[in-house]
């Protein structure tokens, strides 16, 4: 039988870049992969050594692409990792850029960033598929996380590679896409010659095209298996995860003084927001009291994270429109920072503008004064209250290690703690279980409700997946795609 992809006990030459054990692996001609595992489990660590990214020292990676024309790795395997799904990484992204309209001029245009291809039947299925072409004529930086994930799946399709690995491909799209993209795959798998090799955080809906998996944990490969004996071996996910303890952490934190019982949080009255010809709100009226549960929910690119940087005064056009927050007009004097120091918020857009490799726990703690990075040194009480958060999230180990060097699961349970640090009123969480497993999610899950049951708070959730709101929700805002 052909292999396309074979390693025979492969130890990267760098000690910083080995698994635990050496890797064997084969992917078989016609094999679909699943490759999955824990949060920090190695996942990314395999794949970087399956796509050569890492010399080995003694055995290489053996690749057999035929019957690809060339036989470079670099054109018959196709990577998307984690933080493509939010945008080239190229370093000039910074957090906000989205909704500064001043950048257009130097952005790049959708269209102009897709690659040149012969095949102009297949690249315009892809974009009847994706829904492509509303986005062509949009400037990149006004991309949602879920639009910018899809222009980087029609960017790498339309190249038509013999392999296809993708770090978590169906995060950050609604059910219609996530759906589209399922039915797409099968339909590639079908009638081309492409083998897929999907990273999966999220184990509980891989896809019925999956013939194997390979589980990954404690930086450790394991033996392959068909998908039903992985379906088979699989342990169900518990009910609760956050033990009572921590739990009862949570809700005897003290309240500071000022905490008011009742009124309005936010409220929003025929709020318009325009980029261009583009409407993305129009007339929006919307009010939370103190206390509510808030569920948000629309297609990719209906406007929730553009409504959310209103709220959270990252917006420039946020002060052209009438906006109260915490009971006081936008505008009438107060600064960003004293609006944003009542709010704790995590989204897409700040995990990918975080490009900072500086210990997690600094950056939890730049979570006290709401900046990308850390300027102003905590004192111990406050150091003492990221850690706190941070060993509630099951991260306290973490502490010392550099952002950077985090899996992307862990990197966003360090930006969740983060937005806990300052005991906020409001919580603003723009689909915060991103990339966790199975395990994390749960967790991540519990906190939230433990936090909320605490006097006073009010919630604002937006997530794709139904299962992961929380059962403290009381309230729901569905936005439509103008």
């Amino acid at each position: 039988m052909q292999n396309i992809i074979e390693i025979a006990n492969g130890v990267p030459r760098h000690p910083q870049f080995r698994m635990k054990e050496p890797v064997n692996l084969a992917i078989a001609k016609g094999e679909q992969v699943a490759i999955v595992g824990p949060n920090g489990g190695g996942k990314s660590r395999l794949v970087d050594i399956i796509i050569g990214r890492w010399p080995l020292l003694m055995n290489e990676v053996k690749y057999d692409f035929s019957p690809a024309v060339s036989e470079m790795v670099f054109d018959n395997i196709k990577y998307i990792a984690f933080r493509d799904s939010y945008g080239d990484t190229d370093g000039n992204y910074y957090y906000q850029q989205r909704w500064n309209s001043q950048d257009l001029e130097t952005a790049p245009i959708v269209g102009e960033l897709l690659p040149e291809t012969s095949d102009e039947a297949f690249k315009h299925k892809l974009f009847d598929l994706f829904d492509m072409k509303p986005l062509l004529d949009k400037h990149i930086v006004l991309l949602s996380s879920g639009e910018l994930r899809k222009f980087q799946l029609v960017k790498t399709l339309i190249t038509n590679p013999r392999v296809l690995i993708m770090d978590n491909p169906f995060i950050g799209l609604d059910s219609k896409t996530r759906d589209m993209l399922q039915e797409l795959l099968s339909k590639l798998i079908e009638i081309t010659s492409l083998q897929v090799v999907l990273v999966l955080s999220k184990t509980d809906g891989i896809p019925d095209f999956i013939t194997h998996v390979i589980p990954v944990n404690d930086l450790k490969c394991g033996t392959k298996m068909t998908l039903d004996e992985y379906k088979s071996s699989m342990e169900l996910s518990p009910n609760h995860v956050l033990t009572d303890e921590k739990k009862q952490r949570i809700l005897s934190l003290p309240y500071t003084d000022d905490v008011q019982p009742d009124g309005e949080v936010v409220r929003l009255n025929k709020v318009s927001i325009r980029y261009g010809e583009r409407t993305i709100l129009k007339e929006l009226d919307w009010t939370i009291n103190k206390g509510e549960k808030w569920a948000l929910s629309g297609d990719n690119g209906s406007g929730k994270s553009t409504l959310l940087s209103l709220i959270c005064a990252d917006n420039p056009q946020s002060y052209a429109c009438d906006i109260a927050l915490f009971g006081k007009k936008r505008g009438t004097g107060e600064s960003i920072w004293e609006i944003k120091k009542h709010i704790g918020y995590v989204s897409p857009e700040m995990h990918r503008a975080y490009l900072k490799n500086i210990p997690a726990i600094d950056i939890v703690a730049s979570g006290l004064h709401d900046s990308v990075g850390l300027y102003k040194r905590p004192n111990p009480e406050q150091m003492h209250i990221c850690e706190w958060w941070m060993d509630i999230l099951g991260i306290h180990e973490l502490k010392d290690h550099n952002f950077l060097q985090l899996s992307s699961g862990e990197q966003r349970l360090v930006l969740v703690a983060r937005t806990f640090v300052k005991d906020p009123e409001l919580l603003i969480l723009d689909e915060p279980l991103h990339g966790l497993d199975m395990y994390n999610r749960r967790l991540v899950k519990d906190v939230i409700e433990a936090f909320c049951m605490r006097k006073g708070k009010t919630l604002i959730m937006v997530t794709h997946y139904q299962e992961e709101l929380p059962a403290c929700i009381t309230h729901s805002l569905y936005i439509r795609r103008n």
